[in-house]
């Protein structure tokens, strides 16, 4: 707790100043929020961060899903080890290293994409292309740790409720919605909220691959508040920020706990 409060506590005195590191704080009082409200580049970069966490939860727990019923129900159990390890070798790797590796991969001139798509489309440069190719890019090296949630979650499911749903009738397609899906809403629910808190926070990628352009097509808000506190030195606003983030990631998982009390099976 202490590790939690001590750090929000010295934030929120911070937001309270104008202070680049180097003169003497000067208290702005809510000048940073009036600030933070005005400032199209945070709003964007709120909106940039949202519509990626929103893309990483459906695709990472939809994808990972069919990859872990696909597993789970047509593989041996050699074959199971393989592919559980060769998904989930990518999320071990650092987010540095994936990053600069998409980016020779990404390359218009001689990049893979571009070698075999014959295109010399410049994936990171567009402003309509580069968020979604960033998160292709995030699928790619975390849905590894979802998939073997997913997997593990799918392990406990009864038999003896498949085979007793077989008996009554129920077809494959009925025995997901009625029994594996109510039995594993525990798991998808965790796979959820990590995944969004995850997301939420996203930095490398924006920062190695695209410097949150182009025009700030890209930037995040843990990026932005990084540029305002370690480049602008705007001390004071970076705290503002980091506090809207907390909020943000606070309140959204408020509401996932509170609408888990409807679908999540106990």
């Amino acid at each position: 707790m202490v590790f939690v409060a001590l750090p929000l506590i010295a934030a929120f005195g911070l937001s309270l100043f104008h202070w680049d590191l180097l003169g003497t704080p000067e208290f702005a009082g809510l000048d940073n929020f009036q600030q933070l409200v005005s400032d199209t580049a945070t709003i964007r970069a709120v909106v940039n961060t949202f519509v990626f966490a929103l893309a990483s939860v459906v695709t990472h727990i939809g994808i990972g899903m069919l990859l872990a019923l696909g597993v789970h129900r047509t593989m041996t159990r050699g074959t199971k080890y393989f592919v559980r390890t060769a998904f989930f070798f990518p999320f071990l790797v650092s987010w540095a290293a994936v990053a600069l590796l998409w980016k020779y991969v990404l390359d218009p001139t001689f990049g893979l994409v571009a070698h075999y798509l014959s295109t010399t489309t410049n994936w990171l440069a567009s402003p309509t292309w580069a968020l979604p190719t960033l998160i292709v890019v995030d699928w790619w090296h975390t849905i590894g740790y979802t998939f073997i949630i997913l997997l593990a979650g799918l392990q406990t499911v009864p038999a003896q409720l498949h085979e007793a749903a077989r008996v009554d009738g129920a077809n494959g397609w009925w025995r997901f919605w009625s029994v594996t899906l109510p039995v594993m809403s525990p798991t998808i629910f965790f796979a959820t909220v990590i995944t969004f808190i995850g997301a939420f926070q996203i930095f490398d990628p924006m920062v190695i691959m695209t410097q949150g352009g182009p025009d700030g097509a890209t930037r995040s808000i843990v990026q932005y508040t990084y540029e305002k506190g370690f480049q602008s030195f705007e001390v004071g606003y970076a705290a503002t920020l980091s506090l809207v983030l907390f909020v943000v990631i606070m309140l959204v998982t408020g509401l996932q706990f509170r609408l888990s009390r409807r679908w999540v099976h106990q």
